[in-house]
């Protein structure tokens, strides 16, 4: 079997961890000759941390299927951005002061200084009598390793620099619909969403959907054979060619309503307990 993990409020606790449980589970899962991999919007060295800090090793999906690696680092399959479609759409955010706006490429995160020092203004104006923005807005900074630029512009005009996901977070959900409103009709774009509070921009042919078939198809085992773990929309696209569907207690209603059964949550080790009702399910063929 090939089994796909999202890692943000499926594989990691809320700490950011793979916890003993979820690793001894990955590892029993290697071990029987299956194949684990982590699909995930996150980018590849920010996806390759957790693991290794358990000694896990894995295929990675990143930036929501725009780069496909596998265990070794090789590329199998990589949809970018096409920049001169998203840059006028990137000119406005730039410009609006609540919204804040980072750029994957494929050797960093960028993020203009500008755009940091606003939001760490919003956190400390608010952190009083609202701490929960200002926690909001430390786990958005922690969850990337960011490099920070005098202007961001320099990055979208680096035809060195490839663009493969933009990621805009917002604590107004008002905002993020106008802006997932400008980036929805441009060329070649899809938009989806792995928090409430975010909106996040690829190729259309990058989604975890695609990642997992790229997957099966380069280990050759069949889509029915397949099994995905997940919790937000940027899931969907997995749960809807998977063979076997599995949504976390945290998930978001539309995944649970399309899954074939739910887990614990990722604060429970429900991957664990998933992987271990799917592989007594199926035995231990791959």
């Amino acid at each position: 079997m090939l089994i796909a993990l999202d890692m943000d409020g499926t594989l990691l606790n809320g700490e950011g961890k793979i916890s003993e449980p979820n690793r001894k589970a990955i590892a029993a899962a290697q071990a029987q000759g299956h194949i684990v991999a982590v699909v995930t919007g996150r980018a590849r060295k920010d996806a390759l941390a957790p693991l290794r800090e358990v000694g896990l090793v894995c295929p990675i999906a990143s930036l929501n299927g725009a780069i496909v690696t596998l265990e070794d680092g090789t590329v199998i399959s990589e949809a970018p951005l096409e920049r001169a479609a998203v840059r006028p759409v990137l000119e406005w955010v730039r410009e609006q002061a609540d919204l804040y706006c980072e750029t994957y490429t494929g050797d960093a995160v960028y993020v203009g200084l500008h755009n940091r020092a606003q939001w760490e203004a919003l956190a400390s104006e608010v952190a009083e009598a609202a701490p929960e923005v200002k926690w909001l807005v430390n786990k958005q900074f922690q969850q990337a390793r960011v490099t920070y630029v005098d202007d961001i512009r320099t990055v979208w005009d680096d035809p060195a620099r490839v663009m493969y996901k933009l990621l805009i977070f917002a604590l107004d959900r008002k905002r993020l619909l106008d802006a997932a409103s400008r980036f929805a009709p441009l060329p070649g774009v899809t938009v989806t969403s792995s928090h409430p509070h975010n909106i996040e921009m690829n190729n259309e042919r990058a989604t975890k959907g695609e990642a997992l078939k790229q997957l099966a198809a380069h280990y050759g085992i069949d889509m029915r054979d397949t099994v995905v773990f997940g919790d937000s929309h940027n899931d969907l696209s997995m749960f809807a060619v998977a063979g076997c569907r599995v949504a976390m207690a945290n998930a978001a209603p539309e995944l649970k309503a399309n899954s074939d059964f739910v887990t614990l949550s990722h604060e429970e080790d429900g991957v664990a307990a998933g992987l271990e009702q799917v592989l007594a399910r199926r035995g231990t063929s791959r």
